[in-house]
């Protein structure tokens, strides 16, 4: 008799600033931002003779009544409560649950009593005894992988996933970082040695994903250039792959010492990687040394930001507040730092202590680890610190107003004019013409929907959609990325209100700018 197994990615406990709930919450089918890499790899892992269904939270319901031998779940700290409902509702039900993935990697305890089986670690290496036993049905409880070569990852089962409700697909071109951040649990359970996918394979990937329809891709690397030579040869593979008939977008993340070389910043762009993620986390010098962000050091963040957007690649920023250096003032000084630069969209989080980090060892000895708390920065209130230099409340109630200052539409306005008037500016972008919308999928269609109500959502949000959108049509390079930031913001939006955390209140000086830039643009 032939085993089965479905697979399943649950939702996120909470909107994220890079999710896609805001669809639901306006009434669209659920859709995702990005194609879940975890489950399709499985999946091509498993040997022919397993029958094989994903299920995917964030685009369907997941569906209790499955006949599968084995319930197979998969997820991220940021998923964690949903993954242990889902998990105990299917053994309520008499089914046998596996978990696997980074959550089970780094905090196995908290998921050991919720399956069967425990997957830990990297899966490419114990795949194969993995289905043998489950073959067999004589599983053990728990499996550990280790750090394989990415020469042994396949390519993941597209054709068993909803892509027709994921924008972004994904590819992973290598695993690990090079970098020490104390509060990053990526070298945790990836390594400090990154180890590459051959770019041969990569490529095969990325055929996979263009004959399922996907123009716009994720390279879901922890930091793509970090080994510049490598990247380097990646990006010439890629920008052939794209003048050979893919006209594909690519997004990533990336740290900011990458701006050193000129060259680098140049084959991006060739390679058609038009957004980067960058973790700037904060302007204050001493914060950056106590969490061992050495790459954000010496270095003027905001002009090296500017490097990447004149050559035409808009930055996302990362910012963290609650830094045992972080004085009450650290607000004040994010937020002017932020409207000092052009980047629309920063993820802002207080500090958390990842299990598994140098920072949750260290808070643990300092006994200031808050117990019953949030696990993740994925959301931006709370924290599982007890601060140094300010209460937990003031901690909280700065970053709310943080958080409703700079997306207060004026200044989230200004920063996208500002983007929008020094977009590409290294460049000749004479030849640019508005996107085709026509051509877009149905869930892209859709997001470029949600990203023009943003005009109703007030007037004030009326008067600086009416200004970006009225500059990205006067510089057309700049639509396609405009709308899907508009989407963002969007985004954004509903996590804070969701959340509670949306007033429309400004805790700080307002933009400054705006007219001059405006003026600039026009």
């Amino acid at each position: 008799m032939t085993s089965s197994l479905y697979l399943v990615n649950p939702a996120a406990d909470f909107p994220t600033y890079f999710g896609a709930e805001i669809l639901v919450a306006s009434g669209r089918p659920s859709g995702v931002m990005m194609a879940d890499l975890s489950t399709t790899t499985v999946a091509a892992l498993a040997p022919d003779d397993l029958s094989i269904e994903i299920g995917d939270e964030g685009v369907a319901p997941v569906n209790f009544d499955h006949d599968a031998d084995w319930i197979c779940i998969t997820g991220k700290v940021s998923q964690r409560r949903r993954m242990i409902a889902i998990a105990d509702e299917f053994r309520r039900r008499g089914k046998k649950v596996i978990i696997g993935g980074p959550y089970a990697s780094l905090s196995p305890d908290h998921l050991r009593a919720h399956c069967d089986v425990l997957v830990s670690g990297e899966i490419e290496e114990i795949a194969e005894e993995l289905f043998a036993d489950l073959r067999a049905k004589r599983p053990r409880d728990r499996y550990i992988g280790d750090k394989p070569s990415l020469a042994t990852s396949p390519v993941p089962r597209w054709d068993l996933y909803p892509n027709h409700r994921a924008m972004l697909g994904a590819v992973q071109t290598s695993r690990g970082c090079p970098f020490e951040c104390e509060f990053c649990d990526v070298i945790q359970y990836l390594g400090r040695k990154q180890r590459h996918k051959p770019i041969a394979n990569v490529i095969a990937e990325l055929d996979a994903l263009w004959a399922h329809g996907f123009r716009a891709t994720f390279l879901a690397d922890d930091n793509f250039t970090a080994y510049r030579a490598h990247c380097k040869e990646l990006l010439e593979a890629m920008a052939h792959w794209r003048r050979n008939g893919h006209e594909m977008d690519f997004v990533t993340q990336i740290s900011i010492d990458a701006t050193r070389d000129a060259e680098l910043m140049d084959m991006l762009v060739e390679a058609g990687v038009h957004q980067v993620f960058i973790g700037i986390e904060t302007p204050n010098l001493e914060s950056l040394r106590e969490t061992g962000k050495k790459q954000n050091l010496k270095i003027d963040i905001a002009s090296e930001v500017q490097k990447l957007i004149d050559r035409g690649v808009s930055v996302m920023g990362g910012m963290i507040v609650g830094f045992d250096h972080d004085g009450p003032n650290v607000f004040s000084q994010q937020y002017e730092f932020a409207m000092s630069t052009p980047i629309p969209i920063y993820s802002l989080g207080a500090l958390m202590a990842s299990e598994a980090t140098p920072l949750f060892d260290r808070i643990t000895r300092d006994g200031r680890l808050l117990p019953g708390t949030v696990e993740t920065q994925a959301v931006p209130w709370g924290s599982n610190i007890r601060p140094v230099t300010m209460s937990l409340e003031e901690l909280n109630a700065g970053l709310h107003n943080l958080c409703n200052a700079l997306y207060s539409p004026a200044a989230f306005g200004e920063r996208m004019l500002n983007f929008i008037q020094s977009f590409g500016r290294a460049r000749d972008l004479s030849d640019a013409r508005l996107p085709d919308y026509q051509g877009f999928r149905e869930v892209e269609r859709q997001a470029i929907e949600i990203a023009g109500e943003v005009r109703r959502l007030g007037d004030a949000e009326g008067r600086m959609w009416n200004k970006v959108w009225g500059a990205a049509l006067r510089k057309p390079a700049t639509a396609k990325i405009v709308g899907r930031i508009m989407f963002q913001y969007a985004q954004a939006r509903h996590m804070f209100d969701k959340g509670n955390y949306w007033e429309p209140q400004l805790a700080f000086a307002p933009p400054r700018r705006e007219a001059a830039v405006e003026a600039a643009v026009a």
